[in-house]
């Protein structure tokens, strides 16, 4: 038996589902059917074109179909209830970067037959994308976790672990000055206190 939140994740995903199934006959009929209308196209693609269209089509395929088997709710065979509502395909991470390589080829292949073979640049934002999250997630907190001693890095760091520190005990740096002036000057209290 389904609890709500299940039926919910099951309905949107076969929605989700179906438009990806709609999206995906559309992007690859338009394809070759505008390269067939328009006149200043050609039809048959060149190798070169066609070449590119294979070569985006695998991932596209390869994606497509590991969103439909994870996202797919399993149903019992005899009376259609849901048994499992499949992966949510509207979350974020690995399923939406999967939705965006897909879009990214549909347009492509819509946008080279529409206006031109240079809209296959565009395919490019995939593994710039990719490589600016391997950097900003992994390699820039990396190298910035091995730096020398001294160094700026490391410095900047100490500083936002200390102002994190400080903004846990619900100070602003305000306070924590005024805090520091006031201990100060509690200590030269004490001292000409104790030279008397």
């Amino acid at each position: 038996m389904a609890n709500a939140s299940a039926k919910k994740t099951a309905a949107q995903n076969e929605v989700a589902i179906k438009n990806l199934q709609i999206g995906m006959l559309i992007a690859n009929i338009s394809y070759f059917l505008l390269r067939l209308i328009l006149p200043y196209r050609t039809f048959p693609p060149t190798w070169r074109q066609l070449t590119l269209y294979i070569m985006t089509a695998i991932p596209e395929f390869v994606l497509f179909r590991h969103l439909i088997s994870t996202g797919s709710p399993k149903r019992e065979p005899n009376t259609g209830a849901l048994i499992a509502p499949g992966e949510d395909l509207s979350q974020g991470g690995i399923t939406e970067w999967c939705f965006d390589v897909i879009y990214i080829t549909w347009l492509c292949q819509v946008g080279s037959a529409l206006i031109g073979e240079f809209v296959w640049w565009l395919y490019l934002s995939i593994p710039l994308y990719a490589g600016f999250k391997a950097w900003s997630t992994f390699l820039s907190p990396l190298i910035a976790s091995r730096s020398p001693p001294g160094s700026i890095v490391q410095s900047s760091n100490e500083g936002a672990v200390e102002g994190a520190t400080n903004s846990a005990d619900g100070l602003s740096k305000r306070q924590i000055k005024l805090q520091k002036r006031a201990e100060k000057h509690a200590q030269s209290q004490t001292k000409m206190k104790g030279r008397r």
